[in-house]
């Protein structure tokens, strides 16, 4: 598949019923799509209350590469000093695999679907 060709992560962002931030991620999270979703994140946690969870749904997403999964790490990193827990709902088992060979399996709280 082209570059050109590869779905490009969208977003829903802000609260549902009352509830936590909820991103939604379609496509691909490589290296062409790197910088959108790193802005979806930031606006996320910009508009997130204090102490609202951030959920990433990975429901759409099949694909992460390094790239990719920097993005989420650094993305974790903000949502930690603003206070937000950034979780990522319904993970790709390829993305559950890269998570464990970089040994970062642990850095995010992790949901088998997607919450409510």
């Amino acid at each position: 598949m082209a570059a050109e060709d590869a779905p490009v992560p969208e977003a829903a962002v802000g609260p549902e019923h009352g509830g936590p931030y909820v991103v939604r991620v379609s496509g691909d999270m490589d290296l062409d799509h790197a910088a959108e979703l790193r802005a979806t994140l930031a606006e996320a946690l910009a508009q997130a209350p204090e102490g609202a969870e951030i959920i990433v749904d990975l429901r759409n997403s099949s694909f992460c590469d390094s790239s990719g999964l920097n993005t989420l790490l650094d993305a974790r990193r903000q949502a930690l000093q603003a206070g937000h827990v950034l979780r990522l709902a319904a993970p790709s088992h390829q993305l559950l695999r890269l998570l464990e060979l970089t040994g970062s399996s642990g850095s995010f709280p992790l949901d088998a679907a997607v919450p409510g």
